[in-house]
């Protein structure tokens, strides 16, 4: 059993870090893109940049395992994060909000299973 509770915590956290890194690369590289949907959402484009310095971060909290209140407010942030942008994107009607849907599965996921390996 905590065999397949590992293996579970690390696909569920290896997605979610695959999608933070995703998200974190488009806001430093494709910027304009990322300023756009900002704007579209009624969000601040000063904000991009820390928010995606903040994503890195809270990677880093999750996979470092050196304090678990710092993981426990990373995986918070992440919550968030992506309640938030379920709640804009519905807010907008655009459409995009199944992409936070999503990311918010595996943040509860890795969670769950991170409380369970790491007891």
């Amino acid at each position: 059993m905590k065999k397949r509770d590992l293996i579970i915590y690390r696909v569920t956290t290896g997605l979610l870090t695959a999608n933070m890194l995703l998200s974190a690369g488009m806001y430093f590289f494709i910027h304009e893109i990322a300023a756009e949907m900002f704007e579209a959402l009624s969000f601040p484009g000063y904000i991009i940049y820390p928010l995606g310095i903040a994503k890195i971060l809270g990677l880093i909290a999750i996979w470092s395992n050196k304090s678990k209140t710092l993981k426990e407010w990373a995986y918070a942030g992440f919550t968030f994060t992506f309640l938030l942008a379920i709640s804009a994107h519905i807010n907008a009607g655009d459409g995009g909000y199944m992409g936070a849907v999503v990311a918010l599965i595996f943040v509860i996921a890795s969670y769950i299973y991170n409380r369970k390996v790491y007891a």
